[in-house]
């Protein structure tokens, strides 16, 4: 006896697979990073992440307006800062005039509209290379989230709409709100990195902004004693939250790929947006594959993203982005 029900008739030819496909992916999916530095007119191609550059300031001007066209409305600023300007305990963080403050501020000029959104974190701006301040061979932690709270509120003096605590130091979500509050900040909101792994797949993002732990005696050699273990699961669940509970708007889990069956325990346990990075070393591999001939860039690259919204992401922060919109329009 053949089959009554016959779910080949759903594949059948593009239209009906569009018809009845569950995940959709839009122009309003993704995040977008971008890596500024100081000077002007520079455009640099980051070795490790081909297609991807940092921007000077008055660069970042036309990238931001390219972005708007396309219909990619929310940007994550990183900087690179000058080896000079870098000590243990971030200052240069803290500064008005600073070159992330002045990003903000670029980004709204050009465009109000955008969604800028931050990175708070010390290893841009650390002699070290570490997400916090480092004392007797360690990172500690309270300190560290005193200074990032600072940083949060000058970013958000900038013009920033949300800062995004990328460093996973314990408690540091309240102090950013409790700081962010008490400076009249009240609809400034937090993403909070808040399933952050110790992954193997950042180097290419460290050669961005030249933040790798640096190779010293007395200075941990990596960061695994405040990103996540690799290894870990159920505390996925209890980091974020945490971060919920302290008043994170948005969590994220960080790295993506390998990290969906994350996305989809957090999606399943709580109500509110997820966010995943995607991170350089996925961008790097099928950039390296495709250049090879393994692999179809962009249907990879289209599976991917998918993926991650499957798994249950609501903002996808891709160095993609800029690809799959214009694949997809």
């Amino acid at each position: 006896m053949f089959p009554i029900r016959r779910n080949r008739r759903l594949r059948t030819n593009e239209a009906i697979r569009s018809l009845v496909r569950e995940t959709i992916i839009s122009p309003n999916d993704f995040l977008v990073p971008l890596f500024v530095v100081e000077g002007k007119g520079v455009k640099e191609e980051i070795a490790s992440m081909p297609n991807y550059y940092r921007y000077s300031l008055d660069l970042l001007k036309a990238e931001i307006k390219t972005l708007w066209s396309l219909g990619l409305k929310s940007v994550l600023l990183f900087v690179k800062i000058d080896d000079a300007l870098k000590d243990n305990k971030g200052t240069e963080a803290l500064n008005s005039n600073g070159l992330m403050q002045r990003a903000i501020k670029v980004v709204k000029d050009v465009c109000p509209d955008m969604l800028v959104m931050t990175d708070v974190a010390l290893d841009p701006f650390s002699s070290y290379g570490h997400d916090g301040i480092v004392e007797d061979g360690r990172v500690i932690n309270d300190a560290t989230a005193e200074v990032l709270a600072e940083m949060s509120i000058s970013h958000a003096e900038a013009g920033a709409d949300f800062v995004a605590p990328s460093d996973m130091m314990d408690g540091r979500i309240i102090g950013i709100r409790e700081g962010l509050d008490q400076s009249n900040f009240l609809d400034v909101g937090i993403m909070s990195y808040s399933a952050k792994y110790a992954s193997a797949f950042y180097g290419p993002f460290r050669d961005a902004l030249d933040s790798a732990p640096v190779d010293m005696v007395d200075v941990p050699k990596d960061k695994k004693t405040y990103q996540m273990d690799v290894a870990n699961r159920d505390e996925a669940i209890r980091e974020t939250e945490m971060d919920i509970s302290e008043g994170a708007d948005i969590v994220m889990v960080k790295p993506g790929l390998c990290y969906l069956d994350i996305v989809r325990d957090v999606r399943n346990s709580f109500d509110i947006p997820i966010a995943v990075y995607q991170v350089s070393g996925e961008y790097a591999m099928l950039k390296a594959a495709a250049e090879k001939g393994w692999l179809d860039h962009d249907a990879v690259m289209l599976e991917q993203v998918t993926s991650i919204k499957r798994a249950g992401a609501d903002i996808i922060a891709s160095y993609f982005a800029k690809d799959v919109v214009k694949l997809i329009s």
